[in-house]
């Protein structure tokens, strides 16, 4: 090499060194981390090495031991949901795109020797992309606004799972009431049928009444088995969320659903609280600023796309005189003869603009989203309440009443248990309305902070799928 082509190489090595970056510790796990802590006080993990799954698999059997509530069934799926380790490995697969949007472009060395007739020429070359050198910070500062959308979009994976694996437990331990209240009332029915039978050969009632005897059986054993199923499925795929097989599967839930809050939240700002911590408008507007970085960038390079510098270095031998060297440079670049950059320019601009209005038609719906999710929280609220304070007392007074007298021979069998399939369909309306709720509030949490649509599709389908029994059999 030459002494003139030297400090050629030095200035793009110093260039270089000036614009490397480097992979962090914890992959930008730290983020997440924090914003999992903050909105849903949650751990998070992301499991690398033998000692790290050694831990969750301790944790995640600690955590198992007791039954679940929604808080620890939620921690489980956030240490050992496979899916979201993907996630993770997602947010890592991004930091190595950050590092080499930081990295200045590698020079090119190139060695030529040419020779015949006894004469030889050897040529040296090292090329450097000046252009990618000149916008490496500019390139460097919008990977790092790429960078932190990666670390929003796994914190938003992790918001979603939780609220994927509370709604799904709040149907598999109302599935569970259900299928409890079924199965007395399976029993119950049994018998009367049994008796309407009995009551029939000996002429007491006449076909019709023992005919609605047992088709209210045969529909209580129908809403048994649906509602065995529906609690078998929801539990089946909570376990599925929180990452279970094999042995884990025994987990404990509880029969009933927990009662209703004392009051419910009252949450005047719920359109602005939405707006301040939704993280996929968060994501969408780091997406219009790497967009308007890119735009500018776009709009300062349009006349030149390439522009490479190279150092040469010529040693030519003849045999018929001495030896000499060549020094010199070589600079391409291209000119905007036929294209001056307008399509380059253009497409960015549009780019942005369509991010744009898409992060305005977000922030209308999240404003949309959060009301609606507050109205249906409230109206929720107050439907399953009226069902503790009203609708279930009342029944329980016309329970009480009704068997006073059939004790003093007023009423016949037939009405009191006529009564009974009343307060079969009450409770089990009050067991639906409960458990909307608890769902309502889930669905509020995810409209305040993110984490996508209800698993299931549409929050209408409850434990009612079958039709209570109709109190006029």
């Amino acid at each position: 090499m030459t002494h003139r082509l030297a400090p050629s190489l030095l200035v793009l090595a110093s260039l270089g060194l000036s614009g490397c970056a480097a992979f962090s510790p914890d992959s930008g796990m730290n983020a997440v981390s924090e914003l999992t802590s903050q909105t849903i006080n949650k751990d998070v993990a992301f499991v690398r090495t033998a000692e790290g799954a050694g831990a969750v698999d301790a944790r995640v059997r600690q955590l198992l031991s007791r039954t679940l509530n929604p808080e620890t069934a939620v921690q489980i799926a956030l240490l050992n949901n496979k899916g979201l380790q993907a996630a993770y490995n997602e947010l890592a697969l991004a930091e190595t795109d950050l590092v080499e949007q930081g990295l200045p472009p590698n020079p090119v060395f190139s060695v030529s020797r040419i020779s015949g007739n006894g004469a030889s020429e050897i040529e040296r070359q090292v090329v450097g992309d000046i252009l990618a050198l000149a916008t490496l910070p500019f390139r460097s500062e919008i990977a790092r606004d790429r960078f932190r959308q990666a670390q929003l979009r796994a914190g938003l994976a992790t918001l979603r799972l939780a609220a994927d694996v509370r709604r799904v437990y709040w149907r598999a331990v109302g599935g569970n009431e259900m299928v409890a209240l079924l199965t007395d009332a399976k029993a119950t029915a049994e018998s009367t049928a049994q008796l309407a039978v009995k009551l029939g050969e000996t002429g007491s009632i006449n076909k019709l009444d023992q005919a609605r005897e047992q088709v209210f059986y045969a529909e209580t054993t129908a809403d048994l088995a649906t509602a065995r199923q529906t609690a078998t499925s929801a539990r089946e795929k909570l376990a599925r969320l929180m990452g279970l097989w094999d042995g884990d599967l025994d987990f404990r839930l509880p029969n009933r659903l927990p009662p209703l809050p004392r009051r419910p939240q009252a949450l005047p700002s719920i359109e602005a609280d939405a707006v301040a911590h939704r993280i996929d408008l968060q994501i969408a507007r780091l997406e219009l600023t790497a967009l308007a970085k890119s735009l500018n960038l776009t709009e300062a390079t349009r006349f030149v796309t390439l522009l490479d510098l190279a150092g040469i270095s010529r040693r030519t031998r003849d045999p018929e005189g001495a030896p000499f060297r060549e020094r010199g440079f070589d600079v391409q670049f291209q000119i905007p003869i036929f294209d001056g950059g307008e399509v380059r320019v253009r497409q960015a601009a549009e780019t942005y603009n369509f991010a744009f209005n898409r992060l305005t038609e977000r922030a209308v719906n999240v404003r949309s989203e959060a009301r609606d999710a507050y109205r249906i929280y409230r109206s929720g609220y107050d439907i399953a309440s009226h069902y503790q304070r009203e609708i279930i007392p009342l029944r329980k007074i016309i329970t009480e009443e009704m068997q006073l007298r059939f004790s003093s021979m007023q009423v016949d069998i037939f009405a009191l248990l006529n009564e009974a399939r009343q307060r079969l369909a009450s409770l089990r309306g009050a067991i639906d309305a409960k458990q909307r709720f608890f769902l309502a509030q889930s669905d509020l949490q995810t409209a305040v902070n993110g984490g996508g649509a209800p698993a299931d599709g549409d929050n209408s389908t409850t434990l009612a799928a079958a039709a209570p029994a109709d109190g006029g059999h």
